[in-house]
C-alpha cells in the first residue's frame, strides 16, 4: 500500500472511529456512564466481536492488519501522552502532601493484595494452555498478572474526578495519587517481567532508576524553570503559537525519555505537567488542549484495543470460568482491599467506599499493558480477552457505585463543600 493509500484510509478511519466513539459515548452518558465507558465499548465494538463478526469484509478492509495499522497506533499514543499531560498540569500536589499517609496505605493495598491474588491465579491458569506464551515462565505469568490486576484506569479515574467535579477536592487528590503509585508499581512490575522475559536484568534495573532520575529533574530543576512561561502568559495574556509549539516539543522529548528509559510515554507527560505553572497558564493550557485531546485524539487508542479483542476465543463453559475467577480476584484485589484501607486510615465510610470503586476501574491503563503483554507474547489474544473484559466491567461498575455511595452525598452537601473549596487557599498560605 503506498504512502497516499495509506493517507486515504487513515483519513476514513478517523472519520469511522470519531462517529462511532461519539454515537456510544452519548449512549452511554445517557445510562449514567462517563463518556470515556462508551468510547471502551465503541473500540470492542468496532473489533472482530461485533463488527467483523456482522460485517467480516467490511471490517477488514477499513482496519486491515500490517503497516495501515501501525498509522493508528502511532497516533493513538500521541493523544495519550498529551491527555496524560492535562492531568498532570491539574495534578494538586499540596493537597497530596496533606493526605500522603492515606494515599500512601490504600496504594499498598491496592499492591500487595492485587499480587497475591493474581499470583494465586497466575499459578493455576499457567497449567491450562493456551492462556500465556509457549517461553513463559511461572515467575513471569505470576508478576504479569499480579501487575494486571493490580493496575488502576488513571486516565479513567482522573476523567471520571473531572466530569463529576472533584478535581482539586480532598477525595478527588486522594484517588489520583493513590491510582498514580500504584500505576507507577505495576509498571516497574511489568519492566522487571519483560527484562527476564528478555533475559536482561538490566531492562529493569534502567527502567526503575532512569524513571525515578527522570522525575528528580524535571520536578527538582525543571519546576522552578518553567515558572517563566506562567509569567509569560500573563503578560501576553494567553499562551500565543510559539510558545505552544515549545510546551508540545517538551511533552513529546519527555514522552520519549521515559519510553526510552522502559517506563512508559504517558509517565513522562504526566511528570511534566506536574512541573507546569499552575493559575492562568494552566487554565489556558487546558482551555487550549483539552477539546482536541479527549474528543479527537484520545479515542484512537480505545479503537486500536478493540481490534485486538475477539469475544469468540472465549468458546467454553471453563474459559468463562476463568473470566470470572479473574474478575472476582481483581475486585476483591482491588476495590475492596483499597475501601479496607481507607477506612483503617478512619477516612469516612462514604469516601472509603469511593475511593474503592474508584480504584476498582481498569481502563485505559489497563489496555495499555495488556497490549504491552500481547505484542511481547507474555499472554495469547484468548488471555487478553478475558483481561479486557475484566478491564471493561471493573470500569463500567466505577461510575454506578460511586453515585450511589458519594454521588449523591455530596450532591445534598454541595454547599458547605463549596465553602471548604473557598477556604482551601487560605490553608494553604
Amino acid at each position: 500500500m503506498s504512502n497516499s493509500e495509506l493517507a486515504i484510509l487513515f483519513f476514513l478511519q478517523l472519520a469511522v472511529i470519531l462517529a462511532i466513539c461519539r454515537v456510544v459515548g452519548f449512549l452511554s452518558q445517557k445510562i449514567g456512564q462517563p463518556q470515556v465507558v462508551g468510547e471502551m465499548i465503541a473500540g470492542v465494538v468496532m473489533g472482530p466481536s461485533l463488527f467483523g463478526l456482522l460485517l467480516p469484509g467490511l471490517q477488514h478492509q477499513l482496519f486491515p492488519k500490517g503497516a495501515p495499522m501501525g498509522i493508528l497506533y502511532a497516533s493513538s499514543q500521541v493523544g495519550l501522552v498529551l491527555y496524560m499531560f492535562l492531568i498532570g498540569v491539574e495534578f494538586d500536589t499540596d493537597l497530596i502532601r496533606r493526605r500522603l499517609r492515606s494515599a500512601v496505605s490504600v496504594s499498598l493495598a491496592g499492591i500487595v493484595t492485587p499480587l497475591m491474588l493474581g499470583g494465586l491465579l497466575a499459578l493455576l491458569l499457567i497449567k491450562q494452555p493456551g492462556l500465556f506464551g509457549h517461553e513463559v515462565s511461572v515467575g513471569q505469568a505470576v508478576f504479569f498478572l499480579g501487575a494486571a490486576i493490580c493496575i488502576t484506569a488513571f486516565p479513567m479515574l482522573a476523567r471520571i474526578i473531572v466530569e463529576r467535579g472533584l478535581a482539586g477536592t480532598s477525595l478527588g487528590t486522594l484517588a489520583l495519587a493513590a491510582g498514580s503509585i500504584d500505576d507507577a508499581a505495576a509498571w516497574c512490575i511489568l519492566a522487571g517481567v519483560l527484562a527476564v522475559f528478555k533475559q536482561n536484568v538490566w531492562i529493569a534495573v534502567f527502567a526503575v532508576v532512569g524513571g525515578i532520575a527522570y522525575a528528580v529533574i524535571t520536578l527538582v530543576i525543571g519546576r522552578p524553570l518553567l515558572r517563566h512561561l506562567g509569567r509569560i502568559a500573563e503578560h501576553q495574556e494567553g499562551i500565543r503559537g510559539p510558545m505552544m509549539a515549545f510546551i508540545l516539543m517538551l511533552v513529546m522529548l519527555c514522552a520519549w525519555i521515559t519510553d526510552a528509559v522502559g517506563i512508559y510515554a504517558i509517565f513522562g507527560g504526566f511528570i511534566l505537567g506536574i512541573a507546569m505553572p499552575r493559575g492562568f497558564f494552566a487554565k489556558q493550557l487546558k482551555k487550549t488542549l483539552e477539546p482536541i485531546v479527549t474528543n479527537f485524539m484520545l479515542p484512537l487508542f480505545f479503537i486500536y484495543s478493540g481490534l485486538n479483542t475477539s469475544l469468540g476465543l472465549v468458546n467454553s463453559w471453563l474459559l468463562w470460568g476463568i473470566t470470572l475467577l479473574v474478575f472476582l480476584a481483581a475486585l476483591f484485589g482491588k476495590g475492596v482491599a483499597c475501601w479496607l484501607a481507607a477506612l483503617l486510615n478512619r477516612e469516612p465510610q462514604r469516601e472509603a467506599l469511593a475511593i474503592g470503586s474508584l480504584m476498582n476501574a481498569r481502563g485505559l491503563m489497563e489496555l495499555i499493558l495488556l497490549n504491552v503483554g500481547l505484542q511481547a507474547g507474555i499472554i495469547t489474544p484468548t488471555l487478553f480477552t478475558m483481561l479486557v473484559l475484566m478491564a471493561i466491567v471493573t470500569t463500567l461498575m466505577a461510575s454506578p457505585i460511586f453515585e450511589l455511595v458519594y454521588g449523591r452525598h455530596r450532591a445534598a452537601s454541595a454547599p458547605a463543600e463549596q465553602i471548604a473549596d473557598v477556604d482551601l487557599p487560605e490553608v494553604k498560605a
